[in-house]
């Protein structure tokens, strides 16, 4: 299932978030990170630590004021509104694809697709 997907790949972007948002739609790819926080923020979030070959290494949901503690192995963090995840099933050992779609009007949009434990 295709999700609208943002990146956030410099440091500036990586620090920012989702700070300052009501929601998200879709979700918002931090690369390269191994943790995040949720102080400031307004809403609860899932948050999916992946691996360099974007495998999920675990899944959880964090309240807004919480810091979160690194994972081993972690390259990339996924993040989403809270209840997202368990929705588009993304789980421990998941792969998720990530692919660049159509030219929207705020430039290109990318998307990430969930595959199955093994590929």
């Amino acid at each position: 299932m295709p999700v609208p997907l943002e990146f956030a790949r410099s440091a500036r972007e990586r620090r920012r978030g989702l700070l300052g948002r009501d929601r998200i739609e879709g979700a918002l790819l931090l690369t390269p990170a191994g943790t995040v926080h949720t102080v400031g923020m307004r809403f609860a979030i899932d948050v999916a630590h992946l691996d360099r070959a974007y495998r999920v290494l675990a899944v959880r949901t964090m309240r807004p004021g919480r810091i979160g503690r690194p994972r081993p192995r972690a390259r990339h963090v996924l993040e989403a509104e809270a209840g997202a995840m368990a929705a588009w099933g993304l789980r421990r050992g998941v792969a998720v694809s990530v692919q660049e779609s159509a030219y929207g009007p705020d430039g290109p949009r990318e998307r990430y697709r969930r595959q199955g434990p093994h590929g």
